[in-house]
């Protein structure tokens, strides 16, 4: 057994699950905060928990991209001759988890605004708040559908700023 690479696995694990929970709880809040300050999920608005549900899995789908970068970053301090500090590490994935809250902000300010432009006449925080399951279902639909779409390119961005070595080319 390669013991480096158990620890290792069961950091990421770790840092998995802290990341999935701190990030998911304070998304959360800040929804029903902002937008849903009287409802919550021991109500009887069976809207407002399908939506909830729809913008857990979309952050959820967003921190699958994140979540290995961060680790790749831990890997590279534990395997490059360069080490990199807890410092380094710390700000790599202070910047991930910051890209990736603006991307899903801008996820769901794209779905909202669509959803504006498909059927005017129709506020989407109102439906939800009176328990309109269709539009609640059909806004989850749309940020789902945008967010699986946007998805990779954000493992592409993300995985675009992690500082592997240097390689000298061959050729």
């Amino acid at each position: 057994m390669n013991k480096q690479l158990f620890t290792l696995a069961l950091f990421e694990i770790l840092i998995s699950i802290v990341i999935s929970v701190v990030i998911i709880y304070l998304s959360y809040s800040l929804l029903h905060k902002l937008f849903f300050k009287k409802l919550d999920l021991k109500g009887g608005n069976t809207a407002f928990t399908v939506f909830t549900a729809g913008v857990v899995l979309s952050i959820g789908l967003i921190l699958s991209e994140i979540v290995p970068s961060i680790t790749n970053i831990v890997r590279l301090s534990t395997t490059q001759t360069d080490q990199i500090d807890y410092s380094t590490i710390l700000q790599y994935s202070g910047l991930y988890l910051l890209i990736g809250f603006l991307v899903a902000f801008i996820i769901n300010a794209a779905v909202f605004f669509l959803f504006s432009m498909l059927t005017r006449g129709i506020n989407e925080f109102e439906a939800i708040k009176e328990n309109n399951i269709s539009v609640a279902i059909l806004v989850v639909a749309t940020l789902l559908s945008i967010t699986l779409i946007v998805k990779e390119s954000i493992a592409l961005l993300i995985g675009s700023l992690i500082p592997y070595p240097e390689v000298s080319n061959f050729f």
